[in-house]
């Protein structure tokens, strides 16, 4: 803080203002224009800048803040920093948590530049006692990474997180695993980087508390991490790991099928693209960006899926012979021409069958002409 006082006061008062003493001053000559010399003159007073080091007022504010940042944030552990792993880790830092990471390949620098503790050992980050570990693998190496995984190293309540695209294949998994004392929430953000880049407003975020403990601690720890993606806009689903594969081969794993189908089709644009085949167009751009690992994942650990792309076979199949249905007759017009009468015909005649294949009425050109 710095105090302007004077040591020596020549004013027009005729009753001069005491003498204060710091430890520390500095001399600042007046005035700074080119005027006559203050010490000759009695409307200049020489004046010292003496500073004095004081303690600031309290911020209120701030303390406040930082306290209820402490009192909302979490230690997430993030195994699989990959490409999902980093979409979802910088959403968790705008919301003041601390994250660690984990992964097999070498991201040191990518999360030191995000501002994320990468550690290259599970133990290590283990021994760090997060609040929630979040499993960002692939669905495939899953079984492998929990069969590895130190986790004596853990608080014996930690939460356990997956996003992973199926559902009842971790639960299980977790379950299978696990200690039991520990926490197991099963979620599927039903978004990614792309479809998920600009804002995750309005985008399903689907959950369910397989394993939450009943003490307060551990149920607030489970409404802290559903709160990112709450206060993030997120439309929340709680609904069981079944309900959700059941639903998901329906929607999602059908969405990356044809996502793939038009890939290998080689959709292009064009000059007149209309908006139906824009969208087609941003199917395929949404789906290619994820690894065939991960379809191969929703076919091979859904046991919904299979029963899905046999429907899907079917229906193109039945399309198929609609429109070659139509054009067997279009060929046949052109071959024999328009033969109404005989098709209005036959239908008559057939009309009059029984279930037997015998007829109601003999035809008329079988009756005998004598009338016997």
């Amino acid at each position: 803080m710095l105090i302007f006082s004077p040591t020596t006061i020549r004013s027009l008062n005729p009753q001069p203002l005491p003498y204060l003493s710091f430890s520390h001053s500095i001399s600042l000559p007046l005035p700074l224009r080119s005027l006559p010399t203050p010490s000759k003159s009695p409307h200049f007073p020489s004046f010292h800048i003496n500073c004095i080091d004081a303690a600031q007022p309290f911020d209120y504010e701030s303390h406040l803040k930082n306290r209820y940042i402490q009192s909302t944030s979490l230690k997430i552990a993030i195994i699989g920093f990959g490409n999902f792993g980093q979409f979802l880790s910088k959403t968790f830092l705008r919301h003041h948590h601390t994250l660690l990471a984990h992964s097999r390949t070498n991201y040191a620098d990518l999360a030191n530049h995000l501002g994320v503790s990468f550690y290259a050992d599970p133990h290590d980050l283990f021994e760090q006692h997060p609040d929630v570990v979040l499993l960002s693998t692939s669905i495939l190496s899953t079984e492998t990474l929990l069969k590895k995984l130190p986790f004596q190293r853990l608080r014996r309540n930690t939460l356990f997180v997956d996003v992973l695209s199926v559902k009842e294949f971790p639960r299980n998994l977790f379950l299978k695993y696990l200690p039991p004392d520990f926490d197991i929430l099963c979620t599927h953000p039903m978004f990614g980087p792309e479809s998920g880049k600009t804002s995750w407003a309005g985008l399903p975020f689907v959950y369910d508390k397989v394993r939450i403990g009943d003490e307060e601690s551990r149920i607030k720890r489970c409404d802290k991490f559903l709160d990112i993606f709450e206060k993030e806009g997120c439309r929340m689903v709680e609904m069981s790991c079944m309900e959700h594969d059941k639903y998901a081969a329906g929607s999602q794993f059908v969405t990356h099928t044809m996502g793939r189908v038009l890939e290998k089709f080689g959709l292009e644009s064009s000059p007149i693209n209309t908006k139906g085949y824009e969208t087609l167009l941003n199917l395929v751009e949404n789906t290619k960006g994820d690894s065939f690992d991960l379809y191969y994942g929703l076919f091979m650990y859904n046991q919904n899926a299979l029963e899905q792309l046999e429907r899907l076979d079917m229906a193109f199949e039945s399309i198929k012979k609609d429109l070659f249905g139509r054009l067997h007759q279009v060929y046949r017009k052109q071959l024999f021409g328009d033969n109404n009468g005989e098709v209005e015909k036959k239908r008559s005649l057939a009309q009059k069958l029984l279930g037997n294949g015998s007829l109601t009425e003999p035809p008329l050109d079988n009756v005998r002409q004598d009338g016997s």
